[in-house]
């Protein structure tokens, strides 16, 4: 499938994996993704960001993120589940962390494992890429494109699809930004 991806996608998931590299993560994931492509410049998902407002707010989605997995990986949406049942998922995060010491719970944590430089990617990172192949067929591309990783990232329920829409980047918006607003929407069928 990588030989279908344009030099600007074959350049984020290189970025995705160097990001990885730097941070000291077991593995390459969806949010790893998302960094890399707000890394890129002159790219048509960079202008969909910038049109978004999202270029500027770097460091607001890290902060989302390290509060995400913070709570273990949960979305908005699973917290707000949760809270409907009477769970309190900080009160949770609270008490664990008590128990067992700050960011107990983050799901990016570092491993302390040597590791031979090779990042596997995570199942919802192999999940993007394949939805971003999906996309790209939905709208009759032939390749793939960082605006197609861009549309995945959006389109698959999780942190990094919930932090991007609390930035006002949904797939919807994502897609007028780059298709402009009479775009019909073709593709997002086979996004979902």
């Amino acid at each position: 499938m990588f030989e279908r991806f344009t030099r600007g996608a074959r350049a984020t998931v290189k970025g995705a994996v160097a990001r990885a590299e730097r941070v000291g993560a077991a593995s390459v994931t969806e949010e790893h993704l998302l960094i890399a492509l707000l890394e890129q410049e002159g790219s048509r998902a960079s202008f969909a960001l910038a049109t978004l407002g999202l270029d500027g707010r770097r460091a607001a989605l890290d902060a989302a993120f390290t509060e995400a997995r913070r709570r273990g990986g949960l979305t908005r949406a699973d917290t707000d589940a949760l809270a409907r049942i009477g769970i309190d998922v900080g009160a949770v995060v609270d008490r664990v962390e008590g128990a067992h010491g700050e960011g107990a719970l983050d799901t990016g944590r570092r491993s302390r494992r040597w590791w031979s430089g090779h990042r596997p990617f995570t199942p919802g990172a192999k999940s993007i890429l394949e939805k971003s192949l999906r996309v790209a067929l939905g709208r009759g591309d032939r390749f793939i494109g960082e605006e197609h990783l861009l549309l995945a990232l959006t389109a698959t329920p999780g942190t990094v699809a919930d932090v991007l829409a609390e930035h006002g980047a949904t797939y919807t918006s994502v897609h007028r930004a780059l298709y402009g607003p009479g775009a019909d929407g073709q593709g997002h069928a086979e996004a979902g």
